[in-house]
């Protein structure tokens, strides 16, 4: 499991002083986008990156405030043939209670044809 930590700022919070539940898509992003850094050890360029999300789920368990120590675990649930289903959660690191999770796919495209096509082996090996 890949795990991040997460910065919270003020523009994070809603009108009930707690991080939005519709920006905790944001910090699931960037934990993915970590993990997939993270795998192929080198920044990637997401003008060529082959990989798109296609579905993300939330289920949001505790609010987060301002405060909170917050990280982003991640890790492969799943392969396809050309999909990779992740599961991720935000967890205080102070209580251990998850604070949300989230489901997400990626596929694997073929950008000249905007098409899927399988997952090279290589790239799998390094995801698990």
């Amino acid at each position: 499991m890949f795990t991040c930590p997460i910065q919270i700022r003020m523009s994070d919070l809603d009108p009930f002083n707690h991080v939005n539940n519709g920006y905790q898509l944001n910090l699931y992003d960037y934990g993915r986008t970590q993990f997939l850094e993270n795998a192929m050890q080198k920044e990637i360029d997401w003008l060529t990156f082959d990989m798109v999300l296609v579905h993300v789920d939330i289920d949001f368990k505790q609010p987060i405030h301002i405060h909170d120590k917050i990280v982003c675990e991640t890790e492969v649930a799943e392969f396809g043939r050309s999909s990779v289903k992740l599961k991720q959660c935000l967890r205080n690191t102070e209580t251990g209670e998850v604070m949300s999770v989230c489901g997400s796919v990626l596929v694997c495209i073929d950008r000249e044809k905007n098409v899927s096509k399988p997952i090279p082996e290589d790239l799998k090996k390094l995801f698990q």
